[in-house]
């Protein structure tokens, strides 16, 4: 019997297992790749934007649609206390433009092999090589997993951070929305986020600006060769949340493909 059962080896999970374990409770982390992290490991280019250093109310201000909501979990965890967490570590840290924090180092795998190694140091435990099948469930009472394998594992808590559809070649397939409707959940419509944004106009299709650098505005959007970056996608969510399906129509597949109607 464990405490809490973590499914999905991303960084939320990681940050979830840490943070259980921490909380001196039995932990078991499940994983169904054969590697942990391995979003973590390619974000930022490679390099892992680990948080953002601006004040918090700034922050908030740029959040696309009702940012507020953010500021109940950044009174229990902020920014400033990302930073400090992975200093602490042993990771230095250091900050760029518009208050984008990156390791020294500019590599994501130093952010993972930092908690990895605390997650040894805790005896935080790991299954991977893993899918989970379904969660286990008494009356209304989540009570383990099941693995495809058959295996079962029961705790008195059980995690899902198994992210969304964003990103299934490093696992992330959507299967967390059925167990959470299982469990009495809600899941509401679905729209792709920080995923790239792809274009159909000429001068992207024609590639003449592949020997260009990606150029930043001064609000920080990106446009690369032959996509949009993620911050110019996040500001265009809005339009897409309120309706305007005309204007914006995502396709189903990754990258997301939108279409001028």
């Amino acid at each position: 019997m464990y405490d809490i059962i973590i499914i999905g080896g991303g960084p939320s999970g990681l940050m979830a297992s840490i943070a259980a374990a921490s909380n001196g409770k039995r932990v078991l982390l499940v994983e169904k790749g054969k590697k942990l992290g391995k979003k973590l490991i390619i974000s930022g280019g490679g390099r892992c934007n680990v948080t953002n250093r601006l004040p918090l109310e700034e922050i908030v201000r740029h959040i696309p649609g009702n940012g507020r909501f953010m500021y109940s979990p950044f009174s229990v965890f902020n920014n400033e206390d990302i930073i400090q967490f992975f200093e602490n570590l042993g990771v230095a840290l250091k900050e760029e433009d518009h208050g984008r924090m990156f390791p020294v180092s500019n590599r994501a795998q130093d952010v993972a092999d930092a908690m990895f190694g605390e997650m040894d140091r805790l005896g935080v435990e790991r299954k991977l090589d893993s899918p989970v099948k379904s969660l286990l469930m008494n009356d209304d009472k989540v009570t383990g997993i099941r693995l495809h394998s058959g295996e079962e594992f029961e705790s008195l808590a059980v995690v899902v951070a198994v992210g969304g559809k964003a990103v299934p070649q490093t696992g992330s397939t959507g299967d967390g929305y059925p167990w959470a409707e299982k469990a009495g959940h809600t899941v509401t419509d679905l729209y792709p986020t920080e995923v790239p944004l792809l274009s159909n106009e000429a001068f992207i299709k024609s590639r003449d600006l592949q020997k260009q650098r990606a150029r930043h505005a001064p609000d920080g959007h990106a446009v690369h060769p032959f996509r949009l970056e993620r911050p110019c996608y996040l500001a265009l969510q809005p339009v897409r949340r309120q309706g305007n399906e005309e204007k914006w129509r995502p396709s189903c597949h990754r990258p997301h493909q939108f279409h001028a109607g």
